[in-house]
């Protein structure tokens, strides 16, 4: 028979991983992806974070995407774009498990806050920094999410390069997408000078770390804009799930 204070332990744990992250009740999430796959669409191993630290979390989550077909498919063996076309819904699905919604259908009054992966298909697929930077325009069905969740005062949590989404959308916003002038951050210098560019303010902060926008509600965190080992990637990313949830 298991003694009383055996019994007390398990209840104490249960109850320490019930408030990870110091949630009072479960937040509602939606998650944006887009597509499936690192070169383009979203980066599989940023997904996979941040739906176990929402889970974690004890969070509920819906995902979405977009209806629209990827700019291009790239063989990720040989990392070359090829011939085929895919379409960004379907793709993402994937990594939803089949559970995808339309982003068209996604509703700001049923969700407290809402987060987007990294991976090429961020710059690619819900805009098109990847090929115009700064100059870049953004699907509409991501731009109105944005705005109806900081219109809202719910927080918004990016990643990797996907912080640029709400560079190029809010003007004046505070972003990180990694430490400038480190060789281990390779890609962190010419994206935060081009995030500067849109009158934009970059904070510098390790892969281990998030940054909080407080009077945007903004938490983003560099992920794999560093090359850095997995397990401080998926760290990051836990830093920017709780933060999220402590604004939700």
């Amino acid at each position: 028979m298991m003694s009383l204070l055996q019994a007390s332990a398990r209840s104490s744990v249960r109850a320490v991983t019930k408030n990870f992250y110091s949630t009072e009740m479960s937040k509602r999430v939606a998650v944006v992806l887009a597509g499936c796959g690192v070169f383009d669409g979203s980066e599989i191993h940023e997904a996979s974070a941040i739906l176990v630290h929402l889970s974690r979390g004890g969070a509920s989550v819906n995902v979405f995407a977009p209806d629209v077909e990827q700019m291009h498919v790239v063989d990720h063996a040989k990392g070359e774009p090829t011939k085929e076309r895919r379409n960004v819904l379907v793709e993402s699905a994937r990594l939803a498990r089949g559970s995808i919604q339309d982003l068209s259908k996604l509703s700001v009054e049923d969700h407290d806050a809402i987060i987007f992966p990294g991976g090429f298909g961020a710059a690619k697929n819900l805009c098109t920094w990847a090929v115009q930077g700064k100059d870049c325009s953004v699907n509409g069905e991501v731009k109105a999410a944005l705005e109806a969740f900081r219109g809202e005062g719910k927080p918004i949590g990016l990643c990797c390069i996907a912080p640029v989404l709400a560079a190029k959308v809010f003007p004046g916003c505070e972003v990180t997408v990694g430490l400038e002038n480190d060789d281990k951050y390779p890609n962190t210098t010419d994206t935060a000078a081009a995030i500067k560019q849109l009158g934009c303010e970059h904070v510098s902060a390790p892969v281990s770390r998030s940054h909080v926008d407080r009077k945007n509600k903004l938490v983003t965190t560099c992920a794999f804009m560093c090359d850095a080992p997995i397990h401080e990637v998926f760290d990051g990313i836990g830093s920017m799930v709780q933060d999220v949830l402590k604004l939700a």
